[in-house]
């Protein structure tokens, strides 16, 4: 495996010949007397000498959605070096994804949500207006990041959601500029289109197991008098239809997958896994490379162009505030040297939350008796020989978007459908034949924040999400659980439907639906927007439209931390298609666009439906 750390070995020829001449001004200095000032500046030298062999073009920190998509195509141009350096482990076990399998199976994608390993883990503070509860948030710390641990749903979001961030002054951000992107990224199993690509690194298919529950989901939608969307990412957003999911010939297509182990070999790409960066390493405000910690061991690395943090919207605000960037106020009292006073930085934190709205199925359909474990045995067995089976989805296949009230003017809440029962993140088994949908809403109103709690970069942050701090998010989660309800009741489902498990039948008025959202909501897994892109003069931003972090040098932030506010939908795919962006702009080039490109809008905006 010597391969994965091409450049980045401690006693590199270049680094014994730094330490060769150390030991002969050494020698020099006992033997001929040489001045203190001479020794002075040949020890300089000799910095300068080990610094430029440990040196790099560009230093990405983080191997997640953004940081493997950086790191494949800066690294196109074979005169870029590029060190990647991830906190977590490979995503192999001795080069094989078979021995991954809890990885890169997807129907076992409950495993890492629940598992430290491949995981930050964090937390929450307690929600107080969520009954106290601290809510849990898995967070990727593997090759791949969030993309070898998500339900691997592939959701771009609505075109309105890029107009939205051009006026929020994400200049050149807007759909036409963002949609050649995600194009450019993507391979879809169905071809190419106006608005799919076709030639990307990045599989996306469509659910193969037709499960009759999927179906009646589906049929339910328009009986209730919803549209069917052959795309939810093509031209019409609202509807309901079949998911995309990054998963390739049954395997979960993570960012590893699709854009680092392509890379791994080129002579000017170095990794380097379980490596955790501590701390930005700045000359004034010039960044110059960071410090980090691995095996024990502290050490620094420089970059001659630019750092790029990809560590996401929890440990990018993080890095930078440990480095002095941030509140100048907040950092003085943990007794961190500011380098720049950039209020911004941790604050503007939005997340998706989501419910489970939950049927008894009266027909052994559902995946209920697949977790048995003689039959799981039996699946893992499949997929582990063939790729193929119920092991080779996640299951969620259907699914939809649609407004919540008159005049809303695009989608702004989301479905989700699962044939199962999910209790607790997955870390409690099913207990009977149900099926459910995940639902909420897209555009919460409820805004948060992330914070130090000391100095030390092994201590997570306080994480304040501020959920459900608005009457507005209050009231469009209460539509959430009654619009659910009323598909459920529909023709579709009357052989498959039992009683309502959640919230149950006994939960009706206004106040006894808001009470169940308090104790049942919980993170959809979409923490974005804490280090805001937008105009240098906004006091809030954190980065430019360039993604160059605002008041220093050669510091940039790429992953979903800089969306100017959260999308309609799953973040894996926006991210994606930043980092893709992001790069071009990085090489220098000019950005691709798409004009008049069409996009749906309701005929009317004075019903819901």
């Amino acid at each position: 495996m010597s391969y994965l750390i091409k450049g980045f070995k401690y006693h590199s020829p270049a680094m014994c010949k730094v330490a060769g001449r150390l030991f002969k001004v050494h020698t020099l200095k006992n033997t001929l007397g040489i001045n203190e000032q001479q020794f002075k500046i040949s020890r300089a030298s000799s910095q300068l000498s080990s610094e430029k062999a440990n040196s790099y073009n560009y230093i990405i920190v983080g191997a997640g959605s953004a940081g493997c998509v950086l790191a494949n195509r800066l690294t196109e141009d074979p005169q870029s070096t590029v060190l990647l350096l991830e906190a977590g482990p490979k995503d192999t076990l001795l080069g094989s994804i078979r021995l991954m399998w809890k990885i890169h199976m997807p129907a076992a994608l409950t495993y890492n949500l629940c598992d430290d390993k491949y995981n930050w883990y964090y937390h929450t503070t307690p929600q107080r207006h969520m009954d106290n509860r601290v809510m849990y948030w898995p967070r990727g710390r593997v090759w791949g990041g969030s993309s070898s641990l998500n339900a691997m749903v592939y959701i771009r979001g609505h075109a309105e959601d890029y107009n939205r961030w051009s006026r929020e002054g994400a200049l050149g951000w807007d759909y036409e500029h963002c949609l050649p992107y995600f194009k450019k990224a993507q391979t879809h199993e169905l071809g190419p289109d106006q608005y799919r690509g076709g030639n990307g690194p990045l599989h996306v298919s469509r659910g193969k197991t037709n499960h009759p529950l999927h179906q009646a989901f589906l049929e339910a939608a328009q009986q209730a008098g919803y549209p069917f969307t052959d795309d939810m990412n093509g031209y019409q957003q609202e509807g309901f239809g079949w998911m995309d999911m990054t998963i390739h010939q049954g395997q979960r297509w993570s960012t590893a997958s699709a854009y680092l182990r392509p890379a791994i070999s080129r002579p000017n790409f170095s990794v380097a896994e379980k490596t955790l960066v501590t701390k930005i390493l700045f000359q004034g405000t010039k960044c110059i490379g960071v410090e980090y910690v691995k095996n024990g061991q502290r050490k620094k690395v420089f970059a001659n162009k630019e750092v790029i943090l990809s560590g996401g919207a929890i440990n990018s605000p993080q890095l930078l505030m440990l480095s002095g960037i941030g509140n100048a106020d907040d950092l003085k009292k943990l007794g961190i040297p500011v380098v720049c006073h950039l209020p911004g930085v941790g604050q503007n934190l939005q997340d998706h939350l989501e419910v489970y709205v939950q049927q008894k199925c009266n027909k052994p359909i559902t995946l209920y008796s697949a977790q048995k474990p003689l039959k799981m045995v039996r699946i893992g067995l499949e997929w582990l020989w063939k790729f193929t089976g119920e092991g080779a989805t996640a299951h969620l296949e259907s699914g939809g978007f649609i407004r919540s009230e008159p005049g809303v003017p695009h989608p702004d809440i989301q479905f989700h459908f699962l044939p199962s029962q999910v209790i607790d993140h997955g870390r409690v088994a099913s207990t009977m034949e149900a099926y459910q949908v995940h639902v909420g809403p897209m555009r919460s109103t409820s805004v948060g924040w992330l914070k130090l709690k000391s100095s030390d970069p092994n201590d997570h942050p306080i994480i304040e999400p501020n959920y459900l701090s608005t009457e507005r998010d209050i009231w469009e989660f209460r539509q959430c659980v009654k619009l659910t309800r009323e598909i459920f009741a529909q023709k579709a489902f009357e052989k498959f439907r039992g009683p309502e498990i959640q919230p149950g039948n006994h939960i009706q008025s206004d106040k006894e639906i808001d009470a169940f959202i308090r104790q049942k909501a919980d993170s959809a897994y979409h923490p974005s927007c804490t280090c805001k892109m937008g105009q240098p003069s906004d006091s809030t931003a954190v980065v430019d439209p360039q993604t160059k972090v605002i008041g220093v040098e050669n510091l940039r932030v790429v992953d979903a931390s800089i969306m100017p506010s959260v999308v309609t939908g799953n973040l894996n795919a926006p991210t994606i298609m930043i980092a893709e962006k992001a790069a071009d702009i990085i090489k220098g080039l000019p950005s691709l666009q798409e004009k008049n490109v069409p996009v749906y809008k309701p005929k009317t905006l004075e019903t819901q439906r």
